[in-house]
């Protein structure tokens, strides 16, 4: 880690945390990518749990990154364009509760920043439904679910990069 800075974090909730990790994973200067839960009431739920319905939690990324090879802004902007986020309740045919999609801002800074491109897709006519909701305590989901798609050799089947911003 560099002196002159300390890396940072994102959290985002876009459907299934496989696609959305895969993604992620990608873009310059992300460090590292860890699928997970977050935004319910059960401490140290299983994925059987958060499928139940029961937890109240999204299945999760939590994003760190390096702030001087790119911003919160950014990955705000890509979370929106890998999946849709004007689907409630799921992606594609993953559906239930645990698919919502929202933003877990961690400061001000993070939560002005997903309202003002929230506000940017509605003015281009698109019916957002993602939440914007307080950083809850992120859960790190099974180790079989981290890594899923590299492992896997293959690609994501509900998330897929659609420009929304110019």
């Amino acid at each position: 880690m560099n002196g002159n800075f300390s890396y940072q974090t994102a959290v985002f909730a876009g459907g299934c945390f496989w696609g959305v990790e895969h993604l992620m994973r990608q873009a310059r200067g992300v460090l590292d990518v860890q699928s997970g839960y977050t935004g319910g009431h059960l401490a140290r739920p299983s994925y059987e749990q958060v499928c139940s319905g029961e937890t109240g939690h999204y299945e999760a990324v939590r994003i760190l990154f390096d702030p001087s090879q790119t911003d919160y802004e950014t990955l705000a902007k890509l979370f929106f364009e890998i999946h849709d986020p004007t689907q409630a309740d799921g992606q594609g045919p993953d559906t239930g509760a645990q698919y919502r999609s929202a933003v877990f801002y961690a400061d001000s800074e993070q939560k002005e920043c997903a309202e003002k491109l929230i506000r940017l897709l509605r003015e281009k006519g698109l019916d957002v439904v993602t939440q914007v909701l307080p950083l809850a305590e992120f859960w790190p989901a099974e180790d079989y679910h981290q890594h899923y798609y590299e492992r896997k050799g293959t690609q994501p089947y509900c998330h897929r990069r659609v420009k929304r911003f110019d």
